[in-house]
């Protein structure tokens, strides 16, 4: 006989691993309806037919949800802002280095190439992954910069960050296939710099 007033136990919910696995399908089906703006933890919860707090306990903010869901490789969103916090001098080289830096470890690499490829070929990918940059990432490179054209400024940060990856990561462009991450954070951190504070 089971007493039905004990307390329960604390612990990972039941059913978690299919909770979860719900979640980011409807994650994946809402981010591509509705793309990265215009999901919401709530409507992602609804569709997954789950309390929105359970998507917080598993995944935390939206940035880290949509992370998971597509598989994005490396988190700016969470380590641009220290960079940016830095000394002011040498910020644009910081960031052609923690960049790259983190493009060098393989599974970064793939993961990274093939959300490239899908950005680039994909009607449904590209304002996707755009919403998520602009948000998580260039609004945060726009709030560092004391500039009336701060946007226009971010943008040209991310069209050279782009530029760059697609060249030696997608294209394979032999010189900067062949370039050291130091060589390339000297030559076009100072562009960055320029496009930043100049």
């Amino acid at each position: 006989m089971t007493d039905k007033s004990a307390p329960r136990r604390r612990g990972r919910p039941r059913g978690a691993s299919d909770s979860r696995a719900r979640i980011i399908a409807a994650a994946v089906d809402e981010f591509g309806e509705q793309g990265y703006d215009g999901s919401t933890i709530r409507s992602i919860a609804a569709r997954a037919g789950v309390d929105s707090a359970l998507v917080h306990h598993y995944f935390g903010t939206k940035a880290d949800l949509f992370a998971e869901a597509v598989g994005v490789p490396m988190r700016p969103d969470l380590d641009v802002p220290g960079i940016l916090a830095g000394p002011r001098e040498d910020v644009g080289e910081r960031l052609v280095r923690y960049i790259l830096g983190e493009w060098e470890k393989p599974e970064v690499r793939r993961r990274g190439v093939l959300l490239l490829r899908a950005t680039v070929s994909s009607k449904l990918t590209t304002p996707l992954f755009a919403g998520f940059l602009t948000r998580e990432l260039l609004s945060r490179v726009t709030a560092a910069m004391d500039a009336p054209d701060a946007e226009l400024r971010a943008g040209l940060v991310a069209s050279q960050i782009g530029g760059l990856l697609l060249a030696r990561y997608v294209m394979k462009v032999p010189p900067l296939v062949d370039a050291t991450v130091d060589d390339i954070a000297a030559q076009v951190g100072p562009t960055l710099q320029r496009y930043l504070f100049g």
